[in-house]
């Protein structure tokens, strides 16, 4: 496989989004690797292009298929996954892969792909600052967001595992440093 695999993960409404964004636009030879979900899309989000949207029954078959490099159920009948053939399209075009992804999908990557894979941990400031920036969000209810909480304070859990903690308490610095570390990487010989 061509070109190498940057993981970015975070618990939901940390910002790892909108810097996966500014990384895209860094001139560091990255295209986004687009994960497929069960989950319905929010807002003007279109399918094949913030995700691929699956039924639960599709997703299960392909698991069982083997089409997915990594996936999870983060909830009930919620999953999220890495469909090899993005790995394979994006690699075959000399292209670096960005994924925005689990915090278990992630470092399911690095396992498969331990010389390949840098991975970064965008991490909130803190749980409270992180549940404002959920609720202020405005995308889930409230029992969801207060799943989300829950389930942020167990991936911080996970941080300590990934190559790079970067807190996200300022975004332009928190750009800039994802952006530095992921220049380092990319200029080392593989």
């Amino acid at each position: 496989m061509q070109g190498k695999l940057i993981v970015l993960s975070a618990p939901s409404g940390s910002g790892k989004t909108t810097i996966m964004k500014y990384l895209l636009e860094a001139g560091l030879n990255l295209e986004f690797s687009i994960s497929a979900t069960t989950r319905q899309p929010r807002g003007t989000e279109q399918d094949g292009v913030a995700y691929y949207f699956l039924s639960v029954e599709d997703f299960k078959r392909r698991i069982v298929q083997g089409d997915f490099l990594e996936y999870e159920e983060v909830y009930k009948d919620c999953f999220y996954g890495t469909l090899k053939t993005e790995i394979e399209r994006i690699t075959g075009q000399g292209r670096n892969v960005v994924f925005d992804v689990d915090v278990l999908g992630g470092l399911n990557i690095k396992k498969q792909y331990p010389e390949q894979t840098l991975t970064l941990f965008i991490q909130p400031p803190s749980v409270e600052e992180l549940q404002k920036r959920l609720l202020h969000r405005a995308t889930d209810c409230a029992e969801m967001i207060q799943k989300r909480v829950e389930k942020a304070a167990y991936e911080m859990t996970f941080a300590p595992q990934f190559d790079a903690i970067i807190v996200n308490d300022d975004l332009e610095r928190a750009r800039k440093k994802a952006e530095t570390v992921i220049r380092e990487f990319l200029s080392k010989k593989s």
